[in-house]
C-alpha cells in the first residue's frame, strides 16, 4: 500500500537531539549493538528516527521484518519489544529504503506515540523539512494502514 504522509517533529529521543543525559547517542545510537546482535544492523542508516503522521490512517500490526522480545538496552528503564517493518519513503521524486522503527506500545515507557505516527529509520535525506509531504511504500502483510477509527 502506498499512503501519502507528513514530516512532523518527534521527541528528539531518537536522534540525541533532546540532550537527554541518559542516552548522549541518542536510544537509537544505544540501541544500535542490542539490536545488531539479534540479526538487524541499523549502522548503513541516520541514528535517528524521522517521525511521520499518516492520518487519517493508523496502522494493524502484522507480521513484522524483526521482532525482539525483552530488549535490556538501558539501566533507566524496563526491558522493550521492538517491531521493525519495510518501508520506502518516496521525497521529491526519489526512493528511500529504510524501516518503520517501532517500540511495542505495550512495553513502552516513555516518548509514546499516537496510532497515527509511524518513526522511521532511513538514510539521511538531504532538504527533508518538517511539514514536508512524503509518500510511504508498506507491505501489508507486515504492517497495514487502515482508517483511523480501526486502531492497532
Amino acid at each position: 500500500m502506498k499512503i501519502k504522509a507528513k514530516v512532523i517533529p518527534g521527541y528528539g529521543a531518537a536522534s540525541g537531539k533532546n540532550k537527554d543525559v541518559r542516552y548522549s547517542k541518542g536510544t537509537i545510537g544505544t540501541q544500535l549493538e542490542h539490536f545488531k546482535q539479534r540479526g538487524l544492523d541499523l549502522s548503513p542508516y541516520f541514528m535517528g528516527t524521522l517521525n511521520v503522521d499518516i492520518s487519517p490512517y493508523s496502522y494493524k500490526i502484522e507480521n513484522p521484518t524483526f521482532f525482539f522480545e525483552q530488549v535490556d538496552w538501558s539501566e533507566h528503564i524496563s526491558p522493550e519489544n521492538f517491531y521493525f517493518f519495510d518501508v520506502v519513503l518516496t521525497f521529491n521524486h526519489k526512493d528511500y529504503k529504510g524501516l518503520v522503527y517501532m517500540p511495542d506500545p505495550e512495553t513502552k515507557e516513555e516518548h509514546k506515540q499516537l496510532s497515527t505516527t509511524l518513526e522511521l529509520i532511513l538514510p539521511k535525506i538531504e532538504n527533508l523539512e518538517y511539514g514536508a509531504e512524503v509518500y510511504l511504500s508498506l507491505e501489508d502483510e507486515q504492517l497495514q494502514a487502515l482508517p483511523q477509527n480501526n486502531l492497532h
